[in-house]
């Protein structure tokens, strides 16, 4: 997708100092300068309106950020400043705003301090390291007023600082993509599978996008007009992303290549960035149904996440954990290993072979388990280390939730049948993972991603102004 995020920068101090003291300004210009190049390290669309000390430039930085449509505002504190030329900034913005407390370095070098010539050198220096003077006006100001607010405490060059700062851009990127998102609705829910079926409106509200609701005979007829050098060129893609298990047969493989470019040409024609599918269909209609895991999957390691099951709240976890670049596959867990203290977890349809452990096998399937058709399957493992589960939480009231677990993805056996299958641990133990996880009632079904970004996923729901839960 086109990077259209746009990040807001401005820094706050007080005209009165400038007169008194004859360096000050521009020091604390050249500190807003370093965090613009910080900033602009990690995302090049920076909109910097420089340093605000009075209420009339505080008026025209907010316009200006308003003019610029900007998605989040890093407000750096340089010195001390009144916080009622701070407030209409962000006011007219009306973004999340991340408070930057950074000192210019880790601390006062005392022994200079004491060497300066005069009690005035001495305070100009002081009010260069009075970041933290006025965080906890606007902190109050802000609070008061209803705006959404975060801050990061630390100094400049301070490592841990920046990482949070590059966090919380890749947190609003995300909100971005989501909300710019086009989500494919194909078919229909399964039938009686409650805990899935949800409001695409709440989905909205919280997630923005837009959603397509297609029909399977659309998918059935683009698959009828698919011309042969399509096909074999899918199957030439097939040989070099799938270990393809010798009992799959030519006539399946053909198949799944034909719909899997019907699906290609779907997608493209709607824009979608991801897509739930679910159909007990017949004829032409079950040919394709039956036939889609394969392009599913290439589909979902190429940014456009599939869930089967209409599973349209999973779609949205998966979508978050693609585009936080950390895979997002569709699974649920279905045993445990009292044993090894583990927790297996897995699901038929399409995976992502990104995040898998090793080339993804596919193999044939003479039933699709509680579904219609028969034909060819993957059958992957999420690649060993640390892991992120993530669901979508449909709360009573009209309320979405995030419901997110760091784990790890462990050795050990799995089961050969065709489907995704990962062993995973975790810090709470088996039996207190599980208790704690549903406590918070979830569907069955959640995204796995690679890496522990659960600091990332409670920023972006704090961007998104939704409830977020860690259990692990």
């Amino acid at each position: 997708m086109k990077n259209n995020l746009k990040i807001g920068l401005f820094g706050v101090g007080l005209e009165a100092y400038w007169s008194q003291f004859p360096t000050l300004k521009n020091n604390l210009e050249n500190n807003l300068a370093t965090i613009h190049k910080h900033i602009q390290a990690i995302n090049s669309n920076v909109f910097n309106a420089g340093l605000v000390d009075n209420i009339d430039r505080a008026f025209e930085a907010g316009d200006f950020f308003r003019e610029k449509s900007v998605d989040i505002i890093f407000l750096y504190i340089t010195t001390y400043a009144l916080s009622a030329t701070i407030l209409p900034v962000v006011q007219k913005a009306k973004v999340p705003v991340i408070i930057l407390n950074l000192a210019p370095n880790e601390a006062i070098d005392y022994k200079y301090f004491a060497n300066l010539p005069n009690r005035q050198a001495m305070t100009e220096h002081w009010l260069s390291y009075c970041s933290a003077c006025t965080a906890p006006e606007i902190a109050n100001v802000f609070k008061r007023v209803g705006i959404n607010f975060f801050q990061i405490v630390g100094h400049l060059n301070d490592k841990e600082s920046l990482a949070e700062i590059k966090d919380w851009i890749e947190a609003t990127q995300v909100a971005n993509i989501l909300f710019y998102n086009r989500l494919g609705v194909m078919g229909h829910y399964y039938s009686g599978m409650l805990d899935i079926y949800t409001d695409i409106t709440l989905q909205h509200k919280y997630f923005g996008g837009y959603t397509e609701i297609i029909e399977v005979d659309e998918l059935a007829d683009i698959s009828q007009n698919v011309l042969e050098n399509e096909i074999q060129e899918k199957l030439a893609i097939f040989q070099q992303e799938f270990d393809i298990q010798e009992d799959c047969s030519k006539e399946e493989l053909h198949r799944a290549a034909r719909t899997s470019c019907a699906l290609d040409k779907l997608t493209k024609k709607y824009k979608l960035g991801s897509l739930a599918y679910f159909y007990r269909g017949l004829h032409k209609n079950e040919d394709v149904i039956s036939s889609v895991i394969l392009g599913n999957s290439l589909l979902t390691a190429n940014n456009i996440p599939v869930a089967g099951e209409l599973e349209i709240k999973n779609i949205m976890a998966m979508k978050i954990m693609d585009s936080f670049k950390a895979g997002g596959s569709f699974s649920e867990y279905y045993a445990i290993d009292f044993n090894d203290d583990v927790i297996l977890f897995g699901h038929d349809g399409p995976g992502h072979l990104g995040i898998a452990e090793g080339k993804v096998k596919v193999r044939p399937l003479n039933v699709y388990h509680g579904k219609v058709g028969s034909g060819l399957s993957v059958e992957m493992a999420v690649k060993k280390g640390k892991i992120t589960l993530l669901s979508v939480v449909e709360q009573t009231g009209d309320k979405l939730m995030l419901l997110v677990a760091e784990g790890e993805s462990v050795s050990g056996e799995t089961l050969a049948i065709g489907n995704t299958n990962s062993r995973y641990k975790f810090s709470i133990g088996a039996k207190q993972f599980i208790n704690d996880w549903n406590s918070h009632a979830p569907a069955h079904h959640c995204a796995i991603g690679v890496g522990h970004i659960a600091n990332k996923i409670k920023k972006l729901a704090n961007i998104l102004n939704m409830d977020v839960v860690q259990v692990c």
